[in-house]
């Protein structure tokens, strides 16, 4: 029987993120003991809510947990991110607050046409990056480069320049607390996608296909996989994400402004991606792991804001920390460390075999 060799990789795809969050959970405990403390107190409907620094991070960070799903497709099955994320959903944000706008009143049935326009126009622009990638070609960071560009300058003109309001019970649940659910609702879209994710990759072969054509694209259409489709196919899906964080964001404020919605979230998305443990590179993908490097990284920085740190050096440290996950995670370290552990592992065979001799 031929014996399985041992290697850091053989830990799984998940160690890396979730070391990271023991060793956050840990710092803060040793740090602030009551820091994971969760409370039940009275938003300003009078409802009872869920309240506390682990509430504050697993909702703070609903948009980037979304964005990163969408962006692992992307980044598995073209071997390059999306960097225009941030700019297509000041779009279709502004494409919702539009709609709404344009309403005689705000309900269900507005909301959800709002939504819809929203999603439409983020899979047309996740369409237009996915064809400049797929059928001409183009590095995929550079193909997105012109969105990223361009792309809250639309947004400016969809309103006119204006950073208009919205004002609605519906809206302020969608970005708060529905009543009587002591939740945040974006934590539970959050939990919708991750199941509706699950169910496309358990009942489809989209799963096996992007993971094939980011592996080798040529050998995949020799096996009948039109690769060209399943990246086309990648970016509409993260364009479908984009629109949903987009709304997500819209909501909690209550308004739309181009310059500032989810500004510099397209770095913090392919880091979580890339702490997740997936390649880069493109290839095997794991989508909870992507959710998991979201969830640490909106762990950092409530941790930073938590010690004081000012908001212009929060930036500076996050760097630096997520540099020396990204750093452990690579195959240089992984390869490193797997042949420590083999030679540790030889050597103990060797030491009774030797005294059984003697």
């Amino acid at each position: 029987m031929k014996k399985r060799k041992l290697s850091f990789s053989g830990f799984g795809q998940l160690t890396i993120p979730l070391i990271a969050i023991a060793l956050l959970v840990i710092f803060n405990l040793i740090r602030d003991p009551g820091f994971f403390k969760i409370a039940i107190s009275h938003n300003s409907n009078g409802n009872a809510v869920l309240s506390g620094n682990i509430i504050t991070i697993i909702n703070g960070a609903s948009e980037l947990a979304i964005l990163a799903m969408g962006m692992t497709l992307v980044t598995a099955a073209c071997g390059g991110q999306d960097i225009s994320v941030g700019a297509a959903a000041a779009i279709a944000g502004s494409v919702f607050v539009k709609v709404l706008k344009g309403a005689s009143q705000i309900n269900i049935g507005t909301v959800i046409l709002a939504f819809l326009c929203s999603c439409v126009v983020a899979m047309l622009f996740g369409s237009f990056n996915g064809t400049l990638v797929a059928v001409f070609k183009i590095q995929p960071m550079i193909a997105t480069l012109i969105l990223f560009t361009c792309g809250r300058s639309i947004a400016y003109w969809i309103n006119g320049g204006a950073t208009p309001t919205v004002s609605s019970p519906i809206i302020t649940s969608i970005g708060g607390f529905i009543p009587g659910i002591p939740v945040p609702t974006p934590v539970i879209i959050v939990i919708v996608m991750a199941v509706l994710f699950r169910l496309l990759f358990r009942f489809s072969a989209l799963g096996l296909f992007t993971q094939s054509v980011g592996i080798n694209g040529s050998a995949a259409r020799l096996n009948g996989i039109n690769a060209t489709f399943i990246k086309l196919l990648s970016f509409i899906i993260l364009g479908i994400c984009v629109s949903v964080s987009a709304c997500i964001g819209v909501s909690r404020l209550g308004l739309i402004n181009h310059e500032t919605l989810l500004i510099d979230i397209e770095m913090d998305t392919i880091l979580a991606v890339a702490i997740g443990g997936n390649s880069l590179g493109g290839g095997k993908f794991k989508l909870s792991g992507s959710i998991i490097g979201a969830y640490v990284i909106q762990m950092l920085t409530i941790t930073l804001y938590a010690m004081k740190v000012s908001s212009t050096d929060v930036k500076a440290y996050k760097a630096i920390v997520i540099v020396l996950l990204v750093v452990i995670g690579s195959p240089v370290i992984k390869e490193r460390f797997g042949k420590m552990i083999r030679h540790l592992t030889s050597s103990r065979k060797e030491g009774p075999a030797k005294g059984a001799q003697e």
